[in-house]
This record gives C-alpha cells, structure tokens and sequence, in this order.
C-alpha cells in the first residue's frame, strides 16, 4: 500500500491514531495535554489562548482535510478509524475560550467525545460529505455543541 507520508503524519497525529483501544479518545488527550502544555508554558492570557486555540484548531483542519482524503483514499476506506485529526481539531474547538486548569480541559474532553459518539442531528448528516470534508466537519459540530455545553455548564459551576 503505498503511504504518502505527510498525510498519514498529520492524519494519524504523529501516531496518536495507533493507539488501541478507541484512538480517537487518544486523538483527544493528545489535543487536551499539548493545549494545556502549551497554555502553561507560554503563559497566555485568556483571550490570546482562546485565540491561539482557535488558530490551531483551524490549521488542524486545514491540513486534516486533505491528509484525512489522501489517507482514505490509500487505505481504501471511508473513514479510517486510525485517522484522528478530526478529533484533534473537534476538540480543539471544545476548548476555546476554556480556562487552562483540569477540571476544564476534563470538561472539555467528556463533552467532546460525549457529542462525537452519540453524533446528534445535524453532526450524524455531516459525515456524508465527501471524503475528508465529511471526516473532519462532523468532528468540528460535535466540538461546537462540545464548547457550547461546556461553556454554559462553566459558567453556571
């Protein structure tokens, strides 16, 4: 089979879609650990993280949609479960504007991966996009109804 190599990088983020079982829950620790790293080590104020989290979750899918094609296409499935930038990306989206302390970035995490797998109306008719487009979009609804949720239920705790 061959792999072109960027693709399978970036769509398996750095090997995190190797991860057994359920790699896209180790797609999404992967995004909540380097996001919480990083707000830490850079020191941000909230709105430059919410900034620079938004800007990583829109370079995660602008380099996820292609790489998640290429991968689908060479592997010869429609939706590879190995492949988790879109989880990357979705979850990058959950924790906009999020403060960068555990009991968030958990937040953030449950209610992502809580949206990304029971997929309500409209995530699930996202899917049917092509290729790419219908792996990553999906991820990046169920990130908004993630960021939503989480949003509402941090500001009421």
């Amino acid at each position: 089979m061959k792999k072109t190599r960027w693709a399978w990088w970036v769509a398996t983020f750095f090997g995190a879609g190797w991860g057994r079982p359920g790699p896209g829950t180790y797609g999404s620790v992967a995004a909540v650990l380097l996001w919480f790293v990083a707000a830490h080590v850079f020191h941000c104020s909230a709105p430059e993280l919410a900034w620079a989290t938004a800007i990583a979750a829109a370079c995660a899918t602008a380099l996820g949609i292609p790489a998640a094609t290429v991968v689908a296409r060479e592997s010869g499935r429609k939706d590879p479960g190995f492949v988790v930038i879109d989880e990357v990306a979705g979850q990058w989206v959950a924790l906009i504007a999020m403060r960068p302390d555990w009991p968030h970035a958990l937040l953030a995490l449950l209610l992502f991966r809580m949206f990304d797998i029971w997929k309500p109306w409209p995530i699930r008719r996202l899917e049917k996009l092509p290729e790419g487009t219908g792996i990553v979009v999906d991820d990046l609804a169920a990130g908004a109804f993630a960021w939503i949720s989480g949003f509402a239920l941090a500001r009421l705790l």
